[in-house]
């Protein structure tokens, strides 16, 4: 898909599904504006994902819980490349654990990092986005179907991800910005990986009897990659899609049950 002349905001891309995303709309011929809160490691990705790639990528350090940082990495962006053409919403996972284990402080930090960011990012993006039509893609997870035994605060603060496209979807139309969430089933990253680790130590098992067994409830049997998830966030960013808004794809080898 070719991304020429096309500017990419993608959120959380320092590793796992954003740096993924971003090298894909980068090798399209994007300008990515890559971001996380470590500038060390974002320099490292920016060198990585863009030696090869015929888009340019740059990098802004921001914590997605902090208002301020976020505006500066809209800023940056535009300063950078003039505008904002596509819009990839993601976070880091919140901590893993039941209802009883959290206090407000905990509930507070999720919701800033995995509500609120996007609300945020999406408001100061608006304005470049609205001026010739844009993409927005937010990155959620099969739990807004299905909630996660263990994940009570990526449960609730996920599905509210969804309300909030499905409304931007009706009130952006106009503006021709199309709105999507993709969401994650098991795909190989490092989160995945802890969220396994804490499984095997729970029930007293090996990570690899973990994999096996979350394997055998994969209609396809595995893990997916996070390039395999990119593949869909690039088409819905792309000029390919043209009538797809609204939406909620899951990418988890057919693993959600529920129509």
């Amino acid at each position: 898909m070719d991304f020429s002349g096309k500017t990419a905001i993608v959120a959380a891309s320092s590793q796992g599904l954003g740096k993924a995303i971003a090298e894909a709309l980068a090798q399209g011929g994007a300008n990515v504006m890559i971001s996380g809160r470590h500038e060390e490691k974002l320099r490292k990705v920016k060198e990585e994902i863009g030696k090869d790639a015929p888009g340019d990528v740059s990098y802004c350090a921001a914590d997605l819980t902090k208002g301020e940082d976020i505006e500066r990495l809209v800023k940056r962006t535009v300063e950078k490349y003039g505008t904002v053409d596509i819009l990839v919403n993601n976070s880091g996972g919140p901590k893993a654990g039941s209802f009883e284990e959290f206090g407000d402080e905990d509930w507070q930090h999720a919701f800033e990092l995995n509500l609120l960011s996007y609300i945020r990012l999406i408001r100061a993006a608006l304005p470049y986005l609205k001026k010739r039509g844009g993409k927005i893609i937010n990155i959620a997870s099969t739990s807004v179907k299905e909630p996660i035994p263990g994940l009570i605060l990526s449960n609730t603060f996920r599905t509210g991800i969804i309300g909030l496209a499905k409304t931007l979807s009706f009130e952006l139309a106009p503006y021709g910005i199309l709105v999507n969430t993709v969401c994650p089933g098991r795909i190989l990253t490092d989160r995945i990986r802890q969220l396994d680790r804490i499984h095997a130590e729970k029930a007293g098992v090996s990570e690899d009897e973990v994999r096996k067994q979350q394997e055998s409830g994969i209609p396809l049997k595995r893990y997916g990659t996070p390039e395999e998830f990119a593949k869909v966030v690039a088409f819905l960013a792309s000029d390919e899609n043209t009538y797809m808004t609204g939406s909620t794809l899951f990418v988890d080898g057919g693993a959600v049950k529920s129509i």
